[in-house]
């Protein structure tokens, strides 16, 4: 038993903490795990960054996501085919070679005698730019929007609101079917715009109820209280806190995105030639499935893995950012 009399009788520190060692060890070990070192508790995001360095399902949707990124970026060194040059001799002849690894026919050709690989490698740019341009355009606005709605509250929250009904009303795919059908001469940059519109309803009803709970902790009442402008308030305190859940929507929409562009593409109302999409591959190779299923086969599993990688990263976050979920 350790001998108290020093301790209570003005005994040295050392003679404390040497009696309370186990105990002391104990505690650090609580106080103080993963990363965390002497007593300092860490932040959301190193929290959420601790959490996602230790699931598989995080790093293989990554390295998924860095692939395709760097293909989108620089398709001229992943095949030195032309996508857009087609030979009639090979209308079909060619099928999957695996022999002929990163060559123009190592997927075959498709109907008009265009490398299917090269079409595959240069289709990725479209879709990760439609992607990624709509979740930023529906994240921006949408989430000004909601903090607007959140944070004021009253006759402008009402006003926005409403405005989020009805857009929210609307069908997405069909709704974006109309908006597109208006344009002649079908672009990425007018996909993205037609999509964002609407889009951003999901992120403003997010955003807003992330505002409403953040708004109410006491160091948004202590900030009030020390005469901190509104600004400081909404971008210093509520925004960083309100976040979370909104780039969880973000990165799973994302997927969504590049699905629905394909869809478009595929019914005639999306991207349009010259541009190269997946969805404009699957529908021109829709009439030879029986025969060539390969046609069909290489961009659409290209889609899928795109939509996988992107709604994966977004569930890994979300378990992350969510303590109640882990």
């Amino acid at each position: 038993m350790p001998d108290m009399t020093k301790s209570q009788s003005g005994g040295t520190a050392v003679d404390t903490a040497a009696d309370a060692g186990p105990l002391q060890a104990a505690a650090d070990a609580v106080l103080a795990p993963g990363d965390v070192s002497q007593g300092k508790p860490r932040s959301l995001w190193g929290d959420a960054w601790y959490e996602l360095r230790h699931r598989p399902l995080f790093w293989i949707s990554a390295v998924l996501l860095v692939l395709l990124l760097a293909i989108a970026a620089f398709p001229g060194l992943f095949t030195s085919a032309e996508p857009r040059n087609g030979d009639l001799t090979n209308h079909f002849l060619t099928k999957p070679e695996l022999t002929h690894f990163f060559q123009a026919d190592w997927f075959g050709y498709d109907g008009q005698g265009r490398s299917i690989y090269a079409r595959v490698i240069y289709g990725t740019r479209a879709s990760i730019m439609v992607g990624v341009g709509v979740t930023a355009v529906v994240t921006f606005f949408g989430g000004l929007l909601g903090m607007a709605a959140g944070y004021f509250g009253g006759w402008i929250d009402s006003i926005i609101s409403r405005i989020v009904d009805i857009f929210f009303g609307l069908p997405f795919l069909l709704g974006s079917m109309v908006v597109l059908n208006a344009f002649t001469e079908r672009k990425v940059y007018v996909v993205i715009a037609a999509l964002a519109f609407l889009g951003w309803t999901t992120i403003a009803r997010v955003m807003r109820s992330s505002v409403i709970t953040a708004k109410q902790a006491d160091y948004v009442t202590a900030a009030r209280a020390l005469g901190a402008g509104t600004g400081r308030i909404l971008f210093r305190h509520v925004l960083p806190n309100a976040l979370a859940p909104t780039i969880v929507v973000a990165t799973i929409s994302l997927g969504a995105y590049i699905s629905a562009e394909a869809t478009l593409s595929f019914l005639g109302l999306g991207l349009a030639d010259p541009t190269i999409s997946w969805g404009i591959d699957i529908s021109d190779a829709k009439d030879a499935i029986r025969d060539n299923p390969h046609v069909m086969l290489f961009p659409a599993g290209m889609l899928s893995l795109t939509v996988f990688a992107f709604i994966t990263l977004g569930d890994a976050v979300r378990d992350a950012l969510d303590p109640k979920l882990r």
